[in-house]
This record gives C-alpha cells, structure tokens and sequence, in this order.
C-alpha cells in the first residue's frame, strides 16, 4: 500500500517537472457555434486574462466566415488587419495567440494541393506575428473520401499525416489539435482500444498537445483516474477543452455558476486547461474568474462546492467557511463565485452604448425530433425498468427510457415533423472592431440540424433512490417559515401534466408561432451537423442550397416578456432580508432602482447556474411552488360559508397564505432584477443578459399567477388528480437524470425557466410558451391576477374597444358606440362570465395598475349558457328593450346602428339551446379573451400567458379542452384566436359560426 502511494507521489512529482519546463496552459477558446466575439471584446478579454494571470486564448469560432465552412480563402486587407491587431494585442497582453482552423469538413488528405492551401493560409497569418496554432477536427465525418483510402490505412493516419507535416512547416511552433474522437464517450469502441487515439498517441509528433473534453463533451466532472487513462493512450497529458459554461446548445440558458467538477489535485496530470465559454461575451466574467482562481490552487477543499447547499452565500463572510478554504491554495466554488461576484459589480456601471437589437448569440436550428405521446402510469411520471450494465462491477440500476426523456425535454419546444435544415448566417467578426458583420449573399455550406446533433443512449440511468411528487405533509412537517427571503424559499410546486388524455380524431394543435419566433437550437458545444447535407463543401453547396442564409438572429423558443410580481409590489433581495422594511417598487426613484447590488448578481448566478445543477434559490422557485400546489387543499378546508363569520385561520392555512406572500415577492425579486438589468449602465452587459433574465421572469409570472388563483379556493378537492402525472422537476427520476452528468445536458434543454414552465399543468402547450422577444431592454412589463368586482368597468372597456377594432375597416375609422350604450358589447359577450363565474376570469395589468386584457372561461359550455338565459339575459332584456334603436337611431352612426341592432336582436333572441356535441364532447369549457393592441404591440406573450394561467385552472376543476365561438365574417377575431393555438374544430353553416377550440 505504502509502495503504490510512493509510486502515485513520484509520477505526480514527474508530471509536475515536465510542466514546469512547458508552462501549464490556462486560458480562453471561442470554439463555440453562433455568433462570434468581436475585435474589441476579444481585446478586452486579453486585458483580463493578463490581470488574472492566465495566458492562452485560441481563435476558433465555429461560424467564423474563414475559420470553417470557408477554411481555404485567405484573408482580405481588412480582415488581415483585424486579426493583426488581435495577436499584437494578445502578444503585448502576455498572452499566446493560438490560431485554429477546422479543415475536416471537406479537406482530402491526400492532395498536395489541398496541403499546399493549408499551408498558404496558416503561412498569411504566421506573417501577422502568431507563434501558436491549432487544427481543429472535431465534429466531422470519420470516414475517408475514395481518394483518401488509396493512400491512408486509417482516418487517425490521415490527420497525423496533414498535422506533422503543418507542424514541421510551421517551424515546431506552439500546437495544438482536437481529434474527432475528442471525449470519452465518442471513443470507439473505448479509450483504451481507440485505434484512432492510439494512433494519434504514437505517431503524432510528441510536441504537438491533444485537446480532450473528458467523459462528454460537457463534462460533469474529470477525475484523475480518467486523466491518467487518456494520458497511457495519448502518451502525453492532454490539454482540456472544457465545455463546462458553454451553452450554444441551448437558447434558454447562460451558465453563471463557478468553475466546478474538476480538483485542482488534476493540475500536475495535466498540460492545461482551457474553457470554451458562454456564446455571451459579458456572460463569461464568472466562467474566467473562477478558472482562473483554480488554476492557482493546489488542493480542493473536499467539500460539497454545490451552492445549492444549505449555507447561503449571499449573507455568509469568510468567517462561515472552514478553516482550510481560506487557504489560497485550496480551492472552493462558492468562495470562488463569492469573488468573482464581488470584482464583476463594477462592470455593470461601466457607461457603454449598445447598438441594434437583442439577439441571442446561439445558432438557430428548427426542432425535428416529434414529440411521442405518452401515456404515464398512474402513480409515476416516468416507466422505469432494470437492466444490467456492464463495467468491472456489474449492478442493476433503474433506467429511464430516452424517448419519454426527449419528449419530456421538447415538452416547451416548438416542434416540426420534419427535417428542416436551417442554415446560420455566414458571419465574419473581422472587418469591424464592434461588430459581427453577417452576409445573406454567401451561402453557409453548413446547415445546422437537430437530427444529425443529438445523439441519445436507447436508457438513462438514475438513481435508484426514487423521487416522487412532493407528498403533502403536517403542518409540524412543513418547513418553518422565515421572513428571510434570501434563503431559497420557493419551491415551485406544478407538475406539468402530462396525462394525455383521449386524442381527439384530426386535433392537433399547430404552434401558430410568430414569423420571428423559431424553436431553440442543439448544436451541442463542439459539435456540428454530422447529416450527409451538412457536410458538402463549399463548392457543393449550392447543389444543395439554394435559398439566401438564414438572417434572422433574434428567433427565439419560450421568450416569456412578461412578469408577474405579487399583489404587493416587487421587492428588491436587500430589502427582503428586512421584514417590515418592504418599499413599493413603483415608486422608487429611477435612480435607485438602477442600481444593482451584488445581492443581485448572487441572484442571477442562481437563476442560470450550471448545466448540472439550478442554484439554491433557482431550485427554491421550484420546491416551493410544489409544496404551495400540492398543499393547496387546506384552503378548502378551511372555508368559512358565513363572510360575516369571525373564526380564526388555522395554523396551516395561515402558513400557506404567508409561503404564498413571500413565493410572490420572490417572483417580485425576478421582476426587479429584470428591471435593473434593463437599467445598467452598461448597455453591453444589458444586451447579453438581459432575455434571458426576461425568459425566466415570464416563467415566474406564469407560476404566480396560478398560486394567486389557488388563493381563492375555487378548485375541487381531488384537483391532484388532474395535475399531477405529468413530466416535470418532480416526476420520478427527473433531477437525478439531470443532475447525475450521465447524459449531455441537451437532453435536458432549457434549463430551470424550462423546469419552471413544466410547473404549469398544461398539456400540449408547446406555442404557450413561443413569445417573440423585445428588440431593446424595457422596463414595461404586465402582471396577472384573479379578476376582482372592482374591475368590472374596466373589463367592459377593453372587450367593447377590441370588439370594436375587429369590426373596423383596416384603414377606416374607429367605431363609436353612443354614451347610453357604451357597455352593450361588453353585457353580450363577457357580461355573463363576469357574473356567474368570476373565479375563472383573470386580467393583465401594467405598472400603473391599469388593466390591459382579460381572459374568462366556464367550465361547461350548456350549464353556462342555460344560466346565462336564465340569470343574465332576463336583466339584459330589462336594460336593452326592443324599441332601443328607434329611442337613440338619429344619435348614431350607420356603424355603429349595425352593431347595437346585432346585440339587441342577440339579447332578446333565445340562448343557443345546446352547444353541437361535435364540440362540447372534447371542448366543453367555453373561452372570452381580448387584450388592447398597444399592449400587445408592447409584448405579443401578454395573451398567451393570461391564456395559459386559465386552461391551467380549468385543468385544475378536471376539464381538458376549452373551445371559442366566433361568426365565420369576423376575420380578425378568428385571427385572434387562430394566432394562440386555437384551430377550428367545426363549423356551423346554418348559423355560420366557426368553433376553435384546443386541448390542454
């Protein structure tokens, strides 16, 4: 024992020496998909690497016009002065320029003149003074062309051959190079036997350093035992590509959290470290920090680094943490993001101007994997079933299927049937020093496509420790409430139910997506389209490609604009800690509210952490809605028959109505740090991070707006029933699949606003959650709520001045309706709904606490109209007599005459007996929605999320499909609908009305 420990202290002390003689390498690689980082930032990114004491940084991004799909053109007198100044600026920073090319796509191996190109093109830039390169063959076809195979034995041999003769070329510079069997998991068949690795292991030039992602190609952790394995293989110790903070797989999350997974006890087994970051240039101060930090260590501090642990990191100081993590040489996460937080606050009041629109950086790819339906047992979410695994020690671990895992993971994606290849725009991000300049002219000879990307096991492993849905407990069992709000205090309750229901005959729901709204990307960090489409040259291109590129960057799946805060007003982190102290946000100075505090940026680390992993108020939002959803029943309980009544509140309903108050300030919390984000001073900062922030205080609003609806009681006691079952952070299997790093975190895309969205029980609800997002940051946003009486008027406005626009000429003027009849629209169409079912009406509302929409519904369609006939259109009948329009006839206009004649003869014509069975057996609950226009134009989401709080309620009360009439002549109402998923279900000749309906 004492003999393999001296033995494992001297290869470290051996692999320590050697790196001594070649500095460890630590720094930066733009290597992702998307848009690249322009001149001045990668500027600016030398200047901190200097201050952090880092000194590499590689030049590959993938969808730079001349780095991949365009590798043999050299570059232009702009362009070489670009990329000159970019190496003088790295070289007077300290920092060794690497510059890669990835020739794989089309490259033949064989032809000298092919090399000889090579040879040119890294020749023009060995002019410009870089003395570092790499060659880049990740994400390519491993097969040889025709011409390769007559004189190669192996694919490994091709590139060996191209690379050592580069290198020699080259003059033995510094060299680096990404195989295509770059992680473990893309080995064939293992690392240990990879002929390919092996190959590149004994006859690669010893001097060159092999890139390696580890495990994955999002690693979760890198041990030392699988250091040492691919070093045997390699015969040298690789240089880590680390994919951890990349996210231009995914349109919904930006990584925030620290440097984690990976001890820094690897460093002596290691030629360096380099991270391939966030898409978002200003999203990436906390991915380099803390790398950075933990280049400098030694040791790691053993701990549980998961700031999603119980000790909170926004009120802890340096005397909270043990002993051996204040140590400089021993590394902690959450002491590191503790630090980077405090030296990335400075940035944000750095005065920088910002120009176009927000667009998100990631490459767009239109979704093609369908979703399958499927149909969960009753007690789980997900069909587990055991099998055995083989390794050295063989155990049987539950396994959870990867189609329901898919499915679950596109459950808020839109998603076509087909294969549609979207290729992203040519980019070039050197011709100006602030801009990345996208040309539609040129055609990119690599559409990016899903299907070729996404590569999933047939079963997942879990843990075998089950997870089921939150069980409702005790009032002793519940957790003690505080009035500290930092501590992660929401745990968001809502499985999204996923039950399907009986498929009605030729339903479908089209996600009706906005012409700017696309599904999220895939791409997977080093990894392009494999499909045989996707990788033709350049000069095949246009066999294949015909249409112009793609241009539209600011596409985006799930864009939630609006937020929704409780009914008291928003609170800031800061103030929360203080009970009693809370301010009323709305009448915060601007200045004030501008400021953001580190608090705030604990806030947002939380909210986009890892791609393991949500931070601890992140998972908060989730388990406290869970335990509100699933503990909603003591309010029916508890109701008092007599309102005059004076009883008190019992122990649980009071915990509940206190959890519900501070889940709703925490919401709130999301809301202000939306605002203050808009409000930065630096423009730059507010445009990378800004939609994102903007997605997830959607999702909150949607989750809010439903608790304050469960606030009223107005749901049956077994609303579980129709709830729960469905695919979300709570069903069986779910976290440890996602927190496990068994699988690429592009299984589980969208992250925790993705994870917040399943909350909400709404089937088929993909286009719900489609929203187009803002094209600059704003501080207009619109709340939900229940419906109140004192909103009346309010309602009636709104439903009789959109009724009215409808029925308005394109280009004509404005219908108005004479004073004495000003309400008769609003009595007709959602007078009725406001009366009899008040408990299923909720409303929009800006930041002045005006109304802006509403959205009314009634369970089943006969009842409501046989109640309406009887309770509603008797007093109508009252109010609006027969004679009304020969009383008022000179006062009006023809317009407006034809419109109180409709109504009038609709009053005193008998209700519709019956709703046809065609409908109301699959729809039977009937919808009234409008919203003004401006507030639409505003945010074009506004209606789908009033929308999507509703069907959530009516899910709640058992009913799963809601349908709309509307007379076949209106055009723009059925626009209306037909734009939030409404598709015609019948169609009624004899009284020409169309019937839309949904299921949910």
């Amino acid at each position: 024992m004492e003999d393999g420990h001296m033995r494992e202290k001297c290869e470290t002390l051996g692999h320590a020496t050697e790196n001594l003689q070649r500095q460890f390498i630590c720094g930066v690689i733009e290597g992702f998909y998307g848009r690249p980082w322009t001149t001045e930032q990668r500027k600016d990114l030398f200047r901190k690497l200097k201050k952090l004491g880092m000194d590499s940084y590689m030049y590959a991004p993938k969808d730079d016009y001349k780095h991949r799909a365009y590798w043999r053109e050299l570059y232009t007198v702009e362009e070489a002065d670009h990329l000159s100044s970019l190496i003088t600026a790295a070289r007077e920073a300290g920092i060794v320029f690497y510059y890669a090319l990835s020739p794989g796509l089309d490259m033949t191996y064989s032809s000298q003149k092919e090399i000889a190109t090579l040879k040119r093109k890294l020749d023009q830039v060995s002019q410009f003074g870089c003395d570092g390169y790499a060659l880049l063959f990740d994400d390519i076809e491993s097969e040889l062309s025709k011409a390769d195979k007559e004189v190669f034995q192996t694919f490994a041999n091709a590139q060996v051959s191209v690379t050592n003769e580069i290198f020699t070329h080259l003059g033995s510079p510094k060299f680096l190079f990404c195989p295509t069997q770059y992680c473990a998991s893309r080995a064939v068949p293992t690392v240990v036997d990879s002929e390919y690795l092996n190959t590149l292991g004994s006859k690669l030039n010893n001097e060159i350093d092999i890139l390696w992602t580890g495990d994955k190609v999002i690693s979760k952790v890198i041990t030392i035992e699988s250091i040492r394995e691919i070093t045997e293989v390699l015969r040298r110790p690789p240089v880590i590509w680390d994919n951890l903070h990349a996210n231009d797989y995914d349109q919904k999350r930006v990584f925030l959290g620290p440097y984690t997974g990976r001890s820094p006890e690897l460093i002596p087994y290691l030629r360096g470290i380099m991270t391939n970051p966030n898409c978002e240039f200003y999203g990436n101060f906390i991915a380099v920090h803390t790398l950075a930090f933990w280049s400098r260590c030694s040791m790691d501090s053993k701990m549980n680094s998961s700031l999603s642990a119980d000790i909170k990191l926004e009120t802890e100081n340096e005397d909270d943490l043990p002993v051996e993590c204040l140590s400089k040489n021993v590394y902690h996460p959450r002491l590191a993001l503790k630090n980077a937080i405090n030296d990335w606050l400075p940035e944000f009041f750095v005065e920088k101007e910002a120009w176009g629109p927000i667009a998100k950086p990631q490459p767009q790819v239109e979704m093609v994997m369908p979703i399958i339906p499927i149909i969960p047992s009753i007690n789980t979410c997900m069909t587990l079933t055991t099998t055995t695994t083989t390794s050295t020690n063989s155990r049987t671990v539950p396994e959870v299927n990867t189609t329901q895992l898919q499915a679950l993971a596109d459950v808020c994606s839109t998603v076509s049937s087909t294969l549609t290849p979207i290729s992203n725009p040519v980019m070039n991000s050197l011709v100006s020093p602030t801009k990345v300049v996208t040309n539609d002219e040129i055609i990119n000879p690599i559409p990016t496509t899903v299907a070729s990307n996404i590569e999933l096991p047939k079963k997942i492993p879990i843990s075998i420790v089950p997870a089921p849905i939150m069980e409702t407990k005790s009032v002793e069992e519940t957790i003690k409430l505080t009035c500290e709000i930092f501590e992660p205090l929401v745990e968001t309750n809502k499985d999204e139910t996923v039950e399907k229901r009986e498929q009605v005959v030729n339903l479908s729901v089209d996600p009706m997506l906005d012409e700017q709204s696309l599904s999220p990307g895939i791409n997977e960090p080093m990894e392009c389209s494999s499909s045989v489409n996707s990788q033709i040259s350049p000069k095949e291109a246009s066999k294949l490609v015909t249409d112009d590129v793609i241009m539209e960057e600011s596409a985006n799946d799930m864009n939630s604009m609006n937020v929704e805060s409780p009914s008291s007003s928003p609170q800031s982190s800061a103030e929360m800690q203080e009970p009693g102290e809370f301010e009323d946000l709305l009448v915060k100075t601007t200045a004030d509210r501008k400021k953001i505090t580190l608090d705030d940026l604990n806030f947002l680390c939380d909210l986009f952490f890892l791609p393991f992993e949500h931070g601890s108020r992140g998972l908060k939002l989730l388990t406290e809605f869970q335990w509100l959803k699933v503990n909603a029943n003591v309010l029916l309980q508890d109701r008092i028959v007599d309102p005059d009544a004076t009883k008190a509140v019992k122990p649980e309903v009071s915990e509940w109505l206190q959890r519900a108050e501070l889940f709703g300030k925490i919401c709130g919390g999301v809301q202000e740090l939306l605002l203050k984000i808009a409000y930065c001073e630096n423009k730059e900062i507010c445009h990378d991070l800004y939609s994102y922030v903007w997605d997830i205080s959607g999702a909150v609003s949607l989750l809010n707006g439903y608790v304050k609806w469960l606030a009223l009681g107005k749901f049956p006691p077994n609303m579980a029933t129709y709830t729960e079952g469905s695919y979300t952070w709570f069903s069986k299997g779910w976290k440890e699949a996602f927190m496990s790093g068994e699988q690429e975190p592009w299984v589980f895309r969208g992250g925790l606003t993705a994870d917040l969205q399943r909350l909400m029980p709404v089937d088929s609800g993909n286009d719900l959650f489609v929203y187009k997002l803002p094209e600059q940051p704003t501080a207009n946003y619109y709340l939900l709520r229940p419906y109140q009486s004192s909103d009346e008027s309010d309602v009636n406005r709104i439903c009789t001045r959109t009724y009215l626009q409808w029925q308005s000429e394109p280009d004509g003027d404005e219908i108005l309706m004479p004073a004495q009849l000003v309400d008769i629209v609003a009595d007709v169409l959602v007078g009725a709904h406001l009366v009899l079912h008040p408990e299923l009406c909720l409303v929009a509302y800006d930041k002045s606490d005006s109304i802006v929409g509403y959205a009314c519904a009634a369970l089943d369609v006969n009842v409501f109209m046989r109640n309406t006939e009887i309770c509603w259109f008797t007093e109508l009948r009252e109010k609006y007599p027969k004679d009304l329009l020969d009383v008022i006839g000179n006062g009006s206009s023809s317009k407006s005459q034809k419109v109180i004649a409709r109504f009038v003869e609709s009053v005193h014509s008998k209700v519709d007996e019956a709703c046809p069975p065609e409908v109301c057996a699959s729809f039977p609950a009937v919808i009234c929605t409008a919203t003004l226009r401006e507030a639409e134009q505003h945010d074009n989401g506004i209606t789908k999320r009033m929308l999507t709080v509703l069907l959530a309620a009516l899910r709640a009360n058992g009913c799963f499909g809601v349908h709309a009439r509307v007379p076949e002549h209106d055009r723009e109402q059925l626009n209306f609908y037909t734009k939030i998923g409404f598709i015609e279900i019948y169609r009624d000749d004899g009284k020409k009305n169309i019937y839309l309906g949904r299921r949910f």
